[in-house]
């Protein structure tokens, strides 16, 4: 069996070594969970909402050795990953309330009566990338699991030390064994067999659009479900009536949290001419101030890149001649750093301004007006997330309702809240995670009619 050098990005050192599956190991492991979702299934709503409340209670008695390794795991900032590891808590204890409240319906027909069933799929594949490890797992196995269905997880290949730890906290909680599972291995063998593998009856993807282009042909051939939040080209929006200081203070955080190896990152930001000059000088001082340290301390707002090779994909972003507005700071020595990045566009058409970078460079283009911003917001095959600054709030509605993009926030750059829909327009993804809807997306509705007439 092959292993896997885990390597701390804020270092360049060795971690641990992790076997990783093979083809074999990845059927038994689905044939496990399969095994499991016989009996899983009819675990009566009330014990399986315990169970799941039982294994948030355990998450939350390990937050603290969860958050550390991920900081070590995949270089986040200690406070984010401690977000991170509070998050799948609480999405835990959020649909730990779903088993009880599953509800069919009761629709009125002539001669008779009709109900309908929400009944879970099977063993779902869920495939998680390797930018926010713990939260985006959650996302999928807290669902899938509330709604009685089994989980096969496979992690991504340079981050499985959390998913790993989650899945043996799980059996700490009480999960029967099979239910959750974690299968380390490379995405050409573990996460291509949860796709061919006619067992699993569902595949959750995060990741590139490039791949999950190819898993949404092979789905096809078993006509497989599949949710795919894939890849973004965010817009931060900023009008010249909105509260600029306030809208420049938070930009750094908007595009270089986890050194903008993130789908959600305003790596766009379209300011209205007037107030362009205005903005650029408080968006640098924002910038300069912008943390980029040891991951470990306490005060840092940004850690390294994922890997070596991550670091010199950004980089070909801005060559050496990039006209570049200003940067940030970053440590010297060991590890994949790289300052946060402002570059002023000069046209819609540079690279830099239309490609998911995934690392810490974001591009500035003035607007004109209202029309002109949600031209220029739309302007990409992506459409996940994005934010709108203006003090006019009936502006607000109108841009909101005007971009294309799953998530949008009016005078805030979050993106995420596990209580609602995530998820992307256009090549940003299909489906929603998250919020009371997404049992939905891990459950058949089948209807039953019964004939009163005899």
């Amino acid at each position: 069996m092959s292993t896997y050098t885990v390597i701390n990005p804020a270092t360049a050192t060795a971690v641990k070594d992790v076997a990783l599956a093979d083809l074999a190991t990845t059927d038994a492991t689905i044939a496990k969970a399969n095994k499991a979702f016989e009996t899983w299934r009819l675990v009566n709503p009330g014990d399986r909402a315990k169970l799941l409340r039982n294994f948030a209670r355990v998450v939350d008695e390990h937050l603290e050795e969860l958050a550390q390794l991920e900081v070590l795991n995949s270089g986040h900032t200690i406070g984010n990953a401690r977000w991170e590891a509070g998050n799948v808590r609480d999405c835990l204890n959020y649909y730990s309330a779903a088993p009880e409240r599953l509800f069919g319906r009761q629709i009125p027909v002539p001669n008779g009566i009709d109900i309908t069933f929400k009944e879970p799929l099977g063993v779902i594949g869920i495939i998680v990338p390797w930018n926010f490890p713990m939260p985006i797992a959650g996302w999928g196995f807290a669902p899938a699991l509330a709604a009685g269905n089994t989980v096969v997880l496979k992690p991504a290949e340079l981050t499985p030390l959390t998913a790993i730890r989650l899945g043996e906290l799980a059996l700490v909680a009480g999960i029967p064994e099979g239910v959750f599972n974690v299968i380390p291995g490379k995405g050409s063998i573990v996460g291509e067999r949860f796709v061919t593998n006619p067992i699993v009856r569902k595949i959750v993807f995060t990741g590139s659009t490039t791949v999950g282009k190819g898993i949404m042909r092979g789905c096809a051939d078993q006509v497989k479900r599949l949710t795919l939040e894939l890849g973004g080209k965010s817009a931060n929006v900023i009008f010249a009536d909105a509260d600029i200081e306030r809208a420049a203070a938070g930009a750094p955080g908007s595009v270089f949290d986890n050194a903008g190896q993130d789908c959600c990152a305003r790596s766009r930001i379209l300011v209205q001419r007037s107030v362009l000059d205005s903005f650029m000088e408080k968006f640098e001082v924002a910038v300069k101030k912008f943390r980029v340290e040891s991951p470990e301390l306490e005060t840092a707002e940004m850690g390294p890149l994922i890997s070596a090779g991550q670091l010199e994909r950004v980089r070909e972003y801005v060559p050496a001649g990039t006209e570049i507005a200003f940067t940030g700071s970053m440590p010297t020595g060991p590890g994949f750093w790289m300052a946060p990045t402002v570059l002023l566009a000069k046209s819609t058409s540079d690279r830099a301004y239309r490609e998911e970078i995934f690392g810490p460079v974001v591009s500035v283009i003035a607007f004109e007006d209202e029309a002109d911003a949600i031209r220029l917001a739309n302007d990409s095959e992506y459409g996940l997330s994005g934010s709108i600054w203006t003090r006019d709030l009936a502006k607000g509605v109108r841009v909101s309702r005007g971009i294309e993009a799953g998530n949008l926030s009016v005078n805030s750059n979050s993106s995420v809240r596990y209580w609602t829909p995530f998820g992307g327009y256009k090549q940003s993804g299909l489906g929603r995670e998250l919020g009371p809807d997404a049992l939905d997306a891990f459950t058949e509705t089948k209807n039953v009619f019964f004939d009163t007439n005899n």
